[in-house]
């Protein structure tokens, strides 16, 4: 149980990182990376203490994350986190049983960062009905699987 929670644990910091603007991250605050998350500094030259947990390796890994899914085109800041989370439900699906949770918990905290209705307004219009129907639905925004790839309903309607 306790391994479960510590999971959980993980995946909010991993959202809640995935959520939060460059701008907004520490690694910025200390000119470590850029708006657009490019390396400025390199681990090796950090000096500080606080420096050096702003760029962890967690820290690396999602800020490559989002470069990698701006990069593809994945549409609006909230399907990107739709893709993602159901990327790791697909990847196991004992999680499936705390994806109300995942995104409940990613909602709160948006809401109590003043975040969640500018992503609303991100998303724009409301899409079209496919004949496919979506593989799984996260944060309300339909995820369709083709060719074993996982879209968001934005990056699934350019197809």
């Amino acid at each position: 149980m306790a391994s479960r929670a510590i999971d959980l644990l993980i995946t909010y910091r991993i959202v809640r990182l995935l959520t939060t603007d460059f701008e907004r991250q520490e690694a910025f605050k200390y000119g470590i990376i850029d708006k657009n998350g490019k390396v400025l500094r390199p681990y090796k030259t950090l000096e500080t203490t606080k420096e050096k947990r702003s760029y962890t390796i967690l820290h690396r890994f999602i800020f490559n994350l989002k470069r990698i899914l701006k990069k593809v085109g994945l549409g609006s800041r909230f399907g990107s986190f739709a893709v993602a989370l159901a990327l790791m439900l697909k990847e196991n699906k004992e999680y499936e049983q705390h994806k109300v949770l995942i995104e409940s918990a990613v909602i709160s905290y948006l809401k109590e960062t003043k975040q969640y209705d500018n992503l609303l307004n991100e998303q724009g219009e409301v899409k079209p009905v496919y004949e496919q129907e979506p593989f799984m639905t996260c944060f309300g925004i339909d995820v369709y699987e083709k060719d074993g790839e996982l879209y968001s309903e934005d990056q699934y309607e350019k197809l």
